[in-house]
């Protein structure tokens, strides 16, 4: 952050090699945080689809049930209501941040609970609206979250504040995955819900054991120059609210490349023709789906940019308001980082793309022959330990060697251990190898995503915290959820090309003596040759690790000048004022 939020002194987070600050209250209390945050995000989808498909409901409809995800992807529409607007009477007792963080609690105690009352088969409508609301409740929870832990240490400690609090994810996922299923067998499902919501309770615990923060700053939005017109002014905010409410469609139906959002929130205002050339474009497959997908992002960007815009020559104060409140922050971010702040907004968005590509991980398990068994304990028993491993390592390094070396540091691990990936497809059938792949890239992941949260964590300004990560943490995700549709293309051309002797026919030879049955199935169902479909794989791996060089350049690039940018707007912040 480029303000401190501690009045006090922090003790050296190097203390003991950078292992005190897994000591802190600060540390723990991110455990719970971060376990109330990752209980509501499984439970109104993932969780919910079982209870659903259980009940008798349809795939495409609960398929629909998918959109109450996608609050998570669109907080940054709302995050500035989070930095401006204090809570009555509970901001005086718990301070800013962990008053909303209370308060969106309480909110999703109360859909999880309600939801343990309906049934789908006949109050389905009652259970997506409490779906939603958890989902929104949850996603206002993160942005609450986020800010504090942000606001409440400094950026040595980012590190293990982002490892505590995705290890309290994890395990959140964990039990929300596993424990409302068990209950289910052995009892009912609404049973299992009433229990999570009970669960939700040690957050509470989090919110209560939490440091007050330092008392927040809302940055101030001059509107005494400008004339009261409540009749006008009231019009005005319906249409602003209206467009923001537009964009959240429009970007939502690019980041799901599904229509249904868009579709039903133009609900009678969309025509027919509409309606199809939307669901038309959305549907396109290939290159032409990607940009279309891409096209749909930006133009709700664009949709946004123009709710917040001032109107010319023509001061208005919900103008004003908006402007301030999603202006300013990126204002302050440009203003603060100069001609180096689109290289970094770059580096978020590229950081993990490595990893978010694959998303075939499954079926690539089940073409070499491995077992659904097999699969399930290496990835989720074996997986989680390793990929613990790789937080903790993450806010380690952060504490002992600062974030911008972390970050080079994280940025290199994500495409190189996808290398690993194009060994084990050479390998076959090998249950050592696939605990040496799983093991190697979860650590790789681990690392890379607890440098990542605390990098963007330290591009934060105090009073534009919840705004400034919300954008961020939606940013970082973009371009896989884009790219990644096309993943299990790129495999089965590449696999085609192969058998039709291209320059890609050489790699087949690496499958010459690998245990017999691997890739046999798949190669049955995609309709190429075993040796093919391996070649496609290892095809794929590389290009994986090559699309992650980007990354590593990027942050060759911003480590090497950032210091440099801090340093000299620091200078001129000291500066007198004239």
């Amino acid at each position: 952050m480029t303000e401190t939020a501690n009045s006090r002194p922090e003790p050296d987070a190097r203390r003991f090699g950078g292992l005190a600050v897994y000591g802190e209250r600060r540390t723990f209390t991110m455990l719970l945080l971060g376990f109330a945050s990752g209980l509501p995000n499984l439970l109104i989808f993932d969780t919910l689809s079982a209870w659903l498909r259980d009940d008798g409901v349809s795939l495409e409809v609960i398929g629909f049930f998918a959109l109450a995800t996608l609050t998570y992807a669109l907080k940054f529409v709302w995050a500035p209501l989070l930095d401006r607007t204090n809570v009555p009477v509970l901001t005086k007792w718990l301070g800013h941040r962990r008053s909303w963080m209370l308060l969106t609690q309480a909110m999703i105690i109360l859909g999880l609970w309600a939801m343990s009352t309906l049934t789908p088969q006949t109050q389905l409508a009652g259970i997506a609206l409490f779906a939603v609301a958890v989902g929104f409740f949850g996603a206002t929870q993160d942005i609450a979250i986020d800010a504090w832990r942000i606001e409440a240490a400094d950026d040595t400690r980012q590190g293990a504040m982002a490892a505590a609090y995705q290890l309290g994810w994890r395990v959140a996922q964990i039990a929300a995955g596993f424990i409302p299923l068990a209950l289910a067998q052995y009892y009912n499902w609404n049973l299992s819900y009433a229990v999570m919501a009970g669960l939700m309770v040690f957050g509470v615990l989090g919110v209560i054991l939490a440091p007050r923060e330092k008392t927040h700053i809302i940055r101030p939005i001059p509107v005494e120059d400008i004339p009261s017109r409540p009749t006008l002014e009231k019009i005005e905010w319906v249409v602003r609210l209206g467009l923001i409410i537009l964009a959240a469609f429009i970007i939502g139906t690019g980041l799901t490349d599904k229509p249904d959002a868009l579709l039903w929130g133009g609900g009678l205002v969309l025509s027919e023709g509409a309606r199809a050339s939307i669901t038309a474009t959305v549907e396109q497959s290939g290159l032409v789906g990607v940009l279309n997908q891409l096209g749909y992002v930006i133009g709700g960007f664009g949709v946004l940019a123009l709710a917040c815009w001032p109107i010319p020559r023509f001061k208005t104060r919900p103008g004003a308001y908006l402007a301030g409140s999603f202006g300013a922050p990126l204002m302050d971010f440009f203003v603060r980082f100069g001609k180096l702040a689109g290289p970094i907004l770059a580096l978020i968005c590229l950081y993990r793309l490595a990893d978010f590509v694959l998303n075939i991980m499954n079926p690539f398990y089940i073409d070499l022959g491995f077992s659904l068994i097999e699969i399930g304990e290496v990835r989720k028993l074996f997986g989680v330990i390793a990929l613990s491993a790789g937080v903790f390592a993450g806010g380690w390094s952060v504490a002992r060697f600062g974030l911008i070396r972390t970050m080079v540091i994280g940025a290199f691990m994500s495409p190189v251990s996808n290398l690993v990936f194009a060994w084990l497809a050479a390998q076959g059938h090998d249950l050592g190898a696939l605990f040496i792949a799983i093991g190697v890239d979860n650590v790789a992941s681990g690392f890379a995503g607890t440098a990542l949260i605390a990098y963007m964590s330290s591009l934060t300004s105090i009073g534009f915290t919840a705004t400034q990560y919300a954008l961020f943490s939606s940013l970082y995700a973009l371009p896989g959820k884009i790219i990644a549709s096309q993943s299990g293309k790129i495999v089965e051309a590449s696999a085609r090309a192969a058998d039709a002797g291209g320059p890609l026919s050489g790699l087949k030879g690496l499958f010459a003596n690998v245990p017999p049955g691997t890739l046999v199935e798949g190669a049955v169902k995609s309709g190429v040759t075993p040796a093919g479909l391996g070649a496609g794989y290892v095809t794929f791996f590389l290009y994986s690790t090559v699309i992650g060089v980007f990354a590593v350049l990027l942050a060759f690039y911003v480590a090497a000048r950032q210091p440099r940018v801090e340093a000299e707007y620091a200078a001129r912040e000291q500066e007198p004022k004239p």
